[in-house]
């Protein structure tokens, strides 16, 4: 089995019908009809059947094309990580970052690139943790920053940071150097819509206790949640680097939670099944090597 036959199958899959293949191959049919042909017999299966129409999968084609798929992008990462060795990277990485973290950190991490990788370009896409976990997950981002994801198998998650969260009453409101958990209820909230990150680990540390809190207003952003708390709408749980996020915000009153604190994690997240390229890798690391502190500065 060649990569070479794999080209040529996946090719013929995409295309849809032999001809159209041959034609993004720049070959003559019967090359391709010949190399597929070879592949099944070595194969011992049938992997394509031709219609009015083209072609379609058999059970063993299909099978065949998640392997075949993976098997080509691995080829391929090779060949652009040997070519790479000893020279400056090329190409482009993709890092995802929840809002927060960008307003922060994405200047210091495109000046820090731009300098390591003349050559390279990156691509910040900003998104709730949630949606990028899903796009890592999915191949459409190579290295992401996200909060407190959720356990999964597909992705290696590495813990850059913890941070408590506090809670914040509009200007002019008393409130104490410290609440407890269940004493939150006693105060409206305005929380991120669901699903956030801090909606999700705040319910979280509440539940068991049957603690109910007061939600008087969702919004989608911890940006505009501390503006409607700044104009006196209610209060709000949110980190405590959010609270540079805005000039009104930084001189709201906060105290501290708990005991138990209630707290969020930042980690380092990057697809297991792909391989990364030494671009991914030295991005991941100037992620790793970012003042964390500057997020509240």
């Amino acid at each position: 089995m060649e990569l070479r036959q794999l080209e040529y199958f996946v090719s013929v899959v995409d295309a849809g019908s032999f001809s159209r293949a041959a034609v993004v191959l720049n070959l003559a049919q019967p090359s391709v009809s010949r190399q597929i042909a070879l592949l099944e017999q070595e194969l011992g299966q049938r992997l394509l059947e031709r219609t009015g129409r083209g072609v379609v999968l058999t059970e063993g084609g299909e099978l065949l094309l998640v392997h075949a798929r993976t098997m080509l992008e691995t080829a391929q990462r090779a060949r652009a990580e040997l070519h790479e060795l000893g020279t400056n990277p090329s190409g482009r990485v993709v890092v995802g970052l929840p809002p927060r973290v960008a307003l922060g950190l994405s200047v210091a991490l495109i000046k820090r690139f731009r300098a390591r990788f003349p050559n390279a370009v990156i691509t910040v896409l900003e998104g709730l943790s949630l949606s990028l976990r899903e796009s890592l997950i999915a191949g459409r981002i190579d290295v992401a920053l996200l909060f407190d994801p959720a356990p999964t198998p597909q992705l290696h998650c590495e813990t850059l940071q913890r941070e408590a969260l506090i809670l914040v009453a509009p200007k002019g409101s008393t409130l104490p150097a410290c609440v407890s958990l269940a004493s939150l209820a006693d105060y409206p909230m305005i929380l991120p819509s669901a699903p956030n990150a801090i909606r999700s680990i705040v319910h979280a540390a509440l539940r068991p206790r049957k603690i109910e809190l007061e939600v008087v207003a969702e919004v989608g952003a911890v940006h505009t949640v501390l503006t409607l708390v700044a104009q006196g709408a209610g209060c709000t749980i949110v980190p405590t680097s959010a609270m540079h996020l805005t000039r009104e915000a930084a001189s709201l009153p906060t105290a501290a939670i708990g005991p138990p604190a209630i707290t969020n994690t930042l980690v380092l997240a990057t697809p297991v099944a792909r391989p990364a390229n030494r671009l991914t890798r030295e991005t991941a690391d100037l992620l790793r090597k970012l003042d964390f502190r500057s997020m509240s500065a």
